[in-house]
């Protein structure tokens, strides 16, 4: 796709993203779970499902030949080789609280003739203060990070005892336990560690340069596919692979200076053991 065609993507993934957000605040009052996931402290709420509908049905009205992966309902399947990847609460347990880390992500995903299929633009849209994070495409079709307009760039390279990083963890208890053993020993070695309850929030902080790194186990595709390509457009590197539990880890940082934050992650036991980088490479090839 073009870069003008990939910027009216863009486009509609922040139109959506912003009424969505508006949905969210609207029903921010009086929030109850409506089920469960992965485990009892796993939350759905009934304004995550409400949503993500409204989410797909501004899709599906723009465009609607794509595909759509959400975090709350089914799978559809398009025939434009666009896909759309949607979290509509990405830190659905802050909603619950009351807590100000959570936003509604969308991404736009294009299946190119050689079936590679590459995140093209993102949005991730921070609820309660308005925050817009965008990824997309200049006119020479270098992918750039903004917030609320303006231009993000990473911190730089730092020693890693005065890095801060951000972390999450998984609902499942025992991988917990084998988290909090690796944060345990990661912790002497880096400036501080911040669990602020949203991948997507923590993903566009690296890109801001709010935290100098980013590590979790457990995450999905729609927890990090927009604000991924976000951090790699800002200069981070971005890396997927497998953790000590065997989930999915997420590896994130500026590119210069990421090799030391890696060797720290590996050390520490959060990945599994012989474990290499793998899905997403770095910085520079969100231009190409």
């Amino acid at each position: 796709m073009s870069p003008v065609e990939v910027g009216a993507l863009a486009d509609l993934a922040l139109n959506v993203a912003r009424e969505a957000a508006a949905l969210v605040r609207d029903r921010s009052e009086g929030v109850t779970v409506a089920a469960t996931k992965s485990s009892d402290v796993d939350p759905v709420t009934e304004v995550d499902r409400a949503c993500e509908e409204l989410v797909r049905l501004r899709l599906a009205q723009a465009r609607p030949d794509d595909a759509v992966l959400g975090e709350e309902g089914d799978d559809l399947a398009g025939t434009s080789g666009v896909r759309w990847i949607v979290d509509p609460i990405d830190g659905t347990v802050n909603f619950l609280y009351g807590l100000p880390q959570h936003a509604v992500s969308i991404a736009a995903e294009v299946t190119d003739d050689t079936g590679t299929a590459t995140v093209v633009a993102g949005v991730v849209l921070e609820v309660p203060t308005g925050t817009e994070y965008v990824a997309r495409p200049d006119a020479d079709g270098v992918v750039r990070a903004t917030c609320d307009g303006r231009p993000l760039r990473v911190r730089p390279r730092a020693p890693l005892s005065q890095r801060l990083i951000g972390t999450g963890f998984s609902y499942d208890a025992a991988l917990r336990a084998q988290q909090g053993a690796a944060l345990a020993a990661l912790l002497p070695r880096v400036r501080d560690v911040r669990r602020l309850g949203s991948c997507a929030l923590d993903l566009c902080l690296v890109a801001r340069g709010g935290l100098d790194g980013y590590l979790e186990e457990g995450t999905r595709l729609w927890d990090h596919a927009a604000a991924g390509l976000v951090a790699r457009a800002a200069g981070a590197r971005f890396e997927i692979t497998t953790g000590v539990g065997g989930r999915e880890l997420v590896v994130c940082g500026p590119d210069d200076g990421f090799e030391e934050l890696w060797d720290a992650v590996h050390e520490a036991g959060f990945a599994a053991a012989g474990a290499a980088p793998g899905l997403v490479g770095p910085a520079a090839k969100a231009g190409e």
